[in-house]
């Protein structure tokens, strides 16, 4: 197959290959294919279906070469284009969110649901592997809503409960014993809003943490609260951060119920929270699946190859 991408540009060109093509290989690897170039003609061989994506990628990414094409770009839109069909890549892009990433959008039709959910809801339950964007995207939602002026204050929750430790034997002040458990929504908010950006809002107090145990007796109005890792709270403790929802606020609840950290003669709270909400108007549940996870496109290779060894392993044992 051949595609040659117009108008010609050097410049969009030289911002499409990256530095020694590098681009136009990962690109040829992730598709399982062979890519050459002369000038800005491109000539593609493989199997059809994959020159197809592969001529896609090609013009999406040219559309978008009036500044440096990333290694990171290439790597989502690789994802990207293996989990959505041709429409919904050219859709996936909505709803928009104000963040300092430009470029943000569901990478999956899940992700995407996911996304609409929390804008249309005011309690949302994303459920899942880990991976598939659930916190980030929520995230993602809650600097939306505070630059868009929705929201007064994000509150990041999370139940303190990994390895059996107990808060009070942890070193420091209330903040430095929850930081450790709380890194993964810090991280999020540097990227999606600047380190500058964030400092400056923890200090005015538009953004709050707090341990799942220390929200009792609250009542949070105008805010955007994400309990994460939710699998761990228990029957009572869901009922209370669910309670704790005031006027105007938004409250999105991720967790993974195959990662259970609580003891065994301990109920999940978010399993039961699935049974007890599931008809309830108002309250929205994206269950996110392995399909959803996005990371490397070697990944996808890894995983593959690993069940093909297990499967032709298990044929030679019987």
């Amino acid at each position: 197959m051949e595609i040659t991408l117009t108008p010609e540009d050097n410049l969009m060109l030289a911002n499409l290959c990256g530095p020694l093509d590098e681009n136009i290989r990962q690109l040829a690897n992730g598709l399982d294919i062979d890519i050459n170039r002369r000038g800005n003609t491109f000539h593609l061989s493989g199997t059809q279906s994959n020159m197809r994506l592969g001529a896609q990628l090609l013009e999406n990414f040219y559309g978008r070469a009036k500044k440096p094409i990333e290694l990171e770009d290439i790597q989502l839109g690789l994802v990207e284009i293996d989990k959505l069909k041709p429409e919904q890549v050219a859709s996936s892009h909505m709803p928009a969110l104000m963040t300092r990433r430009g470029d943000l959008h569901g990478r999956t039709p899940r992700q995407v649901s996911y996304l609409q959910q929390i804008q249309d809801h005011d309690i949302t339950f994303g459920i899942g592997p880990a991976g598939t964007g659930k916190t980030y995207l929520a995230v993602a939602s809650a600097v939306d809503a505070m630059t868009r002026d929705r929201v007064k204050r994000i509150v990041l929750v999370r139940p303190a409960v990994e390895a059996g430790e107990r808060l009070g034997f942890l070193p420091g002040d209330l903040n430095q014993k929850v930081d450790p458990y709380l890194r993964p929504l810090y991280d999020a908010l540097y990227d999606l809003a600047g380190y500058d950006t964030v400092n400056k809002m923890f200090e005015r107090g538009a953004i709050e943490v707090a341990p799942l145990a220390y929200m009792r007796g609250r009542t949070l109005n105008q805010s955007f609260i994400i309990l994460d890792e939710a699998q761990n709270t228990t029957p009572e403790q869901m009922k209370m951060f669910l309670t704790r929802i005031g006027f105007g606020t938004k409250a999105v609840i991720t967790g993974d119920v195959t990662q259970i950290d609580l003891q065994r003669h301990q109920k999940s709270g978010l399993v039961e929270a699935q049974k007890i909400l599931k008809d309830v108007k108002g309250i929205a549940f994206t269950h996110f699946l392995s399909q959803d996870v996005v990371r490397h496109p070697l990944v996808q290779k890894i995983i593959n190859a690993y069940e093909k060894f297990e499967l032709n392993a298990q044929k030679n044992e019987s």
